[in-house]
């Protein structure tokens, strides 16, 4: 059995992912729109019809902009979110009998023969998720939208096989650009979004820590379009990396997840 991943788009402006086993379909945000969502579930060999289940990591725009529309296209898709995350979204834009609230305090659950794993992050949003897919002990793992990494984001981090990491800014680009100084602080504060400082050194840790001696593939994502570029980021975490002994296409793959473009397929299992 194999989990596979791919990014229909990872940004500021919008997010949505597909994960998927051999037999179920879910995806993870549906902040784009739905035109893009449904070439990306096309582009992936799936009709909207497959879709077995939408997951919400909060409730800001750029992550759930055509909830209403895949909430009618994909007819049996169940729809899951936290009590936070639910009730800043319109009831009206959410399917009627299909949508679900997270227990508090959260716990794993299954949708279809894939085990899910939510997990609180540390956002200015209604109870921010992330989530983390298993199977047969294969692992990915979704970490944006976070301005700090708890303990409990970090157990999430360390095994994952399939990692997404924000690497949202570079701090010195921020720092200087024209955002109005409380937005700065609002985006470099723990209810923020990750540099790609912090990011390399967590990437970092995690090598350090993680028992599975199979290298993982982390893939950057959530870059701003204003202050931080797929390159700058890359080459960040890279340095870091080196810093610290470590080495790309040795120790893990690493890349980048793009605002505009669905990335090529990850596979991890048999």
């Amino acid at each position: 059995m194999a989990l596979h991943f791919c990014s229909f788009a990872s940004g500021s402006s919008g997010n949505c992912y597909l994960v998927e086993s051999d037999n179920t379909t879910l995806l993870v945000d549906v902040g784009i729109t739905g035109k893009r969502i449904l070439a990306g579930l096309e582009e992936n060999g799936h009709e909207p019809e497959d879709v077995d289940g939408i997951l919400l990591t909060h409730e800001h725009i750029d992550h759930v902009r055509s909830i209403r529309m895949l909430g009618r296209k994909a007819k049996r898709a169940q729809v899951f979110g936290s009590a936070g995350t639910l009730s800043g979204i319109e009831p009206d834009r959410l399917p009627e009998g299909r949508t679900h609230r997270l227990p508090d305090p959260l716990e794993d659950f299954s949708v279809g023969d894939i085990q899910v794993r939510p997990f609180s992050l540390s956002h200015d949003a209604g109870e921010p998720t992330g989530y983390s897919f298993c199977q047969d002990g294969e692992q990915i793992t979704i970490v944006t939208d976070t301005g700090c990494i708890t303990d409990d984001i970090f157990s999430q981090i360390r095994e994952a096989d399939i990692l997404v990491l924000e690497a949202n800014h570079e701090v010195n680009i921020l720092q200087m650009g024209p955002y109005p100084y409380p937005l700065k602080q609002r985006i470099l504060g723990d209810h923020g979004h990750l540099s790609n400082e912090t990011a390399g050194n967590v990437i970092s840790k995690m090598l350090d820590t993680r028992e599975k001696e199979e290298p993982p593939v982390v893939l950057l994502g959530h870059l701003s379009r204003e202050n931080n570029t797929p390159q700058q980021a890359f080459l960040t975490v890279r340095n870091i990396l080196f810093e610290n002994d470590y080495y790309v296409g040795q120790d893990l793959t690493l890349d980048v997840i793009l605002r505009d473009e669905c990335s090529r397929r990850f596979r991890v299992g048999e």
